[in-house]
């Protein structure tokens, strides 16, 4: 058995949403298992704020840029091949959701969240490929980690109509991308995230009513914490998931169990 099993130590990863939420926990955790780790957001302020505070404790770049059009994803990736030759893991988190009933739902809250949460990755992973190619081996694949949702199976009446819509995509996109990815030795995996701390559920979190019912519904009794999705996302980049392809992860706390 490999020393170095569940290692993460000096891969470099680019987490897209990388500033806030379940990216930025990803980002710490990369960041403080020894990774190089790039991240990026549209704010580009808050973008360098959160790399110089993570480069306390290790290896963090920021590399601001909007990657829903393709002006910005083009300077994304041209701005990583300047600074690496190759790419270990490609974290796929940046998204947005849009919640309206639905005889007020509009059009753009179906456009918008479709084109973050589902063709940014297509676009991206398909710009990085040749980046990802170059890191990648028989024994050691190169990663991409999609982060989709269990609201793609699990529907709670909340009117996010093109968020669980979108979340559903990523998983399909997932499972054709590892099939097509595998004989060039890069594993492609999906996150499917229940509740965690965010900017999207910031509201649910200011309503202790709301939040304490959907506390209790949890078989586990909780929402995720950071460990939970740095655990499993530095676990999917690790020599000891270099056989995982096409798997969608919840990680949920049992939340699709009821």
């Amino acid at each position: 058995m490999k020393e170095n099993l569940f290692s993460i130590k000096g891969k470099t990863a680019l987490i897209t949403g990388g500033s806030r939420g379940i990216g930025l926990m990803m980002a710490r955790g990369y960041v403080r298992a020894g990774a190089r780790v790039y991240i990026t957001s549209r704010k580009a302020d808050v973008c360098h704020e959160v790399a110089q505070e993570l480069s306390r404790e290790g290896h963090c770049m920021a590399l601001p840029a909007d990657i829903t059009k393709d002006e910005g994803l083009a300077e994304l990736v041209g701005q990583l091949k300047r600074k690496e030759p190759s790419l270990d893991v490609l974290i796929n988190n940046a998204g947005k959701g849009w919640e309206a009933p639905l005889d007020a739902f509009p059009d753009r809250g179906w456009d918008l969240v479709m084109d973050i949460n589902v063709k940014s990755i297509f676009k991206l992973t398909r710009a990085l490929l040749p980046q990802l190619e170059a890191a990648a081996s028989r024994n050691n694949p190169a990663r991409v980690i999609n982060i989709g949702s269990i609201a793609s199976e699990v529907y709670r009446a909340m009117n996010l109509y093109s968020y669980g819509a979108s979340k559903s995509a990523v998983h399909w996109l997932t499972k054709a991308l590892a099939a097509e990815f595998g004989t060039r030795h890069i594993t492609v995996n999906a996150i499917a995230p229940g509740r965690f701390p965010s900017a999207m559920t910031a509201h649910v979190m200011a309503d202790k009513e709301r939040y304490n019912a959907e506390v209790a519904a949890i078989p586990l009794r909780r929402w995720g914490e950071e460990n939970d999705i740095a655990g499993l996302s530095i676990f999917l980049a690790s020599p000891a998931a270099a056989f995982i392809t096409g798997a969608i992860i919840p990680l949920d706390g049992g939340t699709r169990l009821v």
